[in-house]
């Protein structure tokens, strides 16, 4: 376990916002790391959780508490908190340039972790899989699909949602995923791919791991226009960000259609999503573990992401096995 796992099962353990000492406590007590003989291990603590603010990475907010100390605490767990003298901090954008030997479709693994952080639940749609040659159907096909469900208390209130308004329910997202977008030709074709590709869903978004920076003008007049969201895939998943949002827009039933046609992995995503919400109570967690199992896999920490970016050629920064 790494030190940063350590924080994050420390953060896990006590749920409740906490000092970086009562992190560092926790850590020695559960021997989740052992610090050998390092001088300032204390300090050692502060300094990454300082990083995961710094660098983006959602899973981790801050507040200030008494005596101006920052309390640290799991994003997921914010909407049960009571937070006080809350000022949550935004991190700044920074659009970074790598240089890889890694291929686009490496990229997936890490943007299904990201996802699946964001407890979006998705599938890679491999194009050369569907029944059609046509070169005309080649940008109706998304990367990667994805599925949020709304989520509520009771089974009640889940039944009476699905009954009166499933747009309440879910959201379906598609994603178009490039390697890099260097210049204005490559941006304006890989925006309108990711256009056509997602005009069947709610959400649509271009991603993309390598971003020049001075393209970020242009980004957002596209975004303003045509809706389709852009982010910014990074390294260490937790730390992508969403550049430009994704505008809702209503699903589109009749290239659903076509796409279930001609591909099966987005027929069965699509029906799979129908019985979950079209099920009992006593079926619903049967289907939704089917779903869960036929999505793509993910990372589940930085251990296993440093160890498949080595693997793939994929760069990533000195402080991702820290």
């Amino acid at each position: 376990m790494t030190i940063k796992e350590a924080i994050l099962k420390t953060l896990e353990d006590l749920k409740n916002p906490i000092t970086h000492r009562n992190i560092y406590e926790n850590i020695i007590s559960m021997n989740y790391y052992n610090f050998g003989d390092a001088k300032t291990p204390e300090q050692t603590v502060s300094a990454l959780l300082g990083d995961f603010i710094r660098k983006g990475d959602t899973r981790v907010k801050r507040i200030k508490g008494e005596s101006n100390y920052y309390l640290y605490y799991l994003s997921k767990y914010e909407n049960d908190l009571v937070l006080n003298k809350t000022k949550k901090e935004q991190s700044t954008i920074k659009v970074k340039k790598y240089n890889g030997s890694y291929n686009e479709r490496d990229l997936h693994l890490l943007f299904s972790t990201y996802l699946s952080s964001k407890n979006t639940l998705n599938k890679t749609i491999f194009h050369e899989q569907s029944n059609s040659n046509d070169n005309h159907q080649k940008w109706i096909h998304p990367d990667m699909i994805g599925i949020k469900f709304s989520s509520f208390e009771t089974d009640e209130t889940q039944r009476l949602i699905r009954s009166l308004n499933s747009v309440d329910t879910f959201k379906l997202s598609s994603y178009e995923l490039k390697k890099e977008i260097r210049t204005d030709y490559e941006l304006k074709k890989s925006y309108f791919q990711a256009v056509s590709n997602s005009s069947w869903a709610n959400y649509g978004y271009l991603v993309a791991f390598e971003i020049n920076s001075s393209l970020l003008d242009e980004m957002e007049r596209l975004n303003e226009s045509f809706g389709i969201g852009i982010i910014e895939l990074r390294a260490n998943p937790f730390e992508s960000k969403i550049l430009f949002s994704s505008k809702y827009k209503e699903l589109d039933f009749k290239t659903i259609d076509k796409l279930c046609y001609i591909n099966k992995d987005f027929k069965k995503y699509i029906e799979l999503t129908e019985e979950i919400l079209t099920a009992d109570k006593k079926n619903i967690n049967r289907i939704k573990k089917e779903l869960q199992e036929f999505s793509d896999k993910n990372l589940e920490n930085e251990t296993e992401i440093k160890k498949y970016c080595l693997e793939k050629g994929i760069p990533f920064e000195n402080d991702l096995n820290e």
